[in-house]
């Protein structure tokens, strides 16, 4: 198979900021890097999704594909057909490739809607405790002493929580945000830590929690009900149809 992939590939290559590359050379970087493996399961999955798209009679027009080029135009504020066109070449794309990878984002998508919108409401019925959310602040250090130290150290009040975590986080981000974590699913998180903060009350602070090689102290701002928002309801539409993606990427390599 190789060898036929090879020869057929041969007299084909990409120019590269003037530069040609041999479609055999690209070929070879991405089987010695081990990213082939992923590139043949990405044209699978395409292969999958194409096949079911069809079965349903399932098409994208080539007036949504206009519209949702012009709304990333817009977003990447490429309004003149010059600057798209740059965009296109430092991308190494052609309009026409443009289009086509519009067109298969825009089949997946209804594709998804059409396997999957109907079972939305079902699943977040089944799943509701995960899509609870916390507004989480967190220390992250790298000793289990400096932890327990920390945390002694708030309790008695002798410094604050954010104070601590801009002296003490590992990471930089939370260090210069003094912990702020952000707004978190409970699917998101660790169990271990999953399990401590939906157990705690709002603005309390959790005593070190191992996770990995790391040591957490956390502390809870507050805590949002689960709702089936927009975002939510995406991210279900996004997990059910990868998971049938897979099974049906599977199928195929083992028919």
């Amino acid at each position: 198979m190789a060898e036929l992939i090879e020869s057929e590939t041969q007299n084909l290559e990409v120019d590269f900021l003037g530069v040609p590359i041999e479609a055999r050379e690209i070929i070879d970087v991405l089987r010695y890097g081990i990213g082939l493996k992923q590139v043949c399961q990405q044209v699978l999955a395409k292969k999958a999704i194409e096949q079911a798209a069809q079965e349903r009679e399932i098409i994208v027009s080539s007036e949504q594909i206009q519209t949702e080029a012009d709304r990333m135009r817009h977003e990447m504020h490429l309004e003149r057909t010059s600057d798209t066109l740059a965009w296109l070449s430092g991308q190494l794309l052609t309009p026409e490739d443009w289009e086509t990878s519009i067109r298969d984002r825009l089949l997946k998508q209804a594709l998804q809607e059409a396997l999957f919108s109907g079972e939305v409401d079902r699943y977040f019925a089944q799943n509701r405790l995960d899509f609870e959310q916390a507004i989480l602040y967190q220390i992250t250090v790298p000793y289990p002493q400096l932890a327990q130290e920390i945390y002694y150290q708030i309790e008695e009040a002798e410094i604050s929580f954010y104070e601590a975590a801009h002296l003490y986080d590992v990471n930089p981000n939370q260090r210069y945000q003094c912990g702020y974590l952000g707004t978190v699913h409970r699917w998101e998180l660790h169990p271990d830590l999953a399990v401590q903060v939906f157990s705690a009350n709002p603005g309390e602070i959790i005593s070190p929690i191992q996770i990995e090689n790391q040591y957490c102290v956390l502390k809870v701002e507050e805590f949002i009900s689960a709702q089936l928002t927009a975002a939510n309801r995406q991210t279900i539409l996004s997990k059910l149809f990868e998971e049938w993606l897979q099974s049906e990427v599977n199928y195929l390599l083992h028919q």
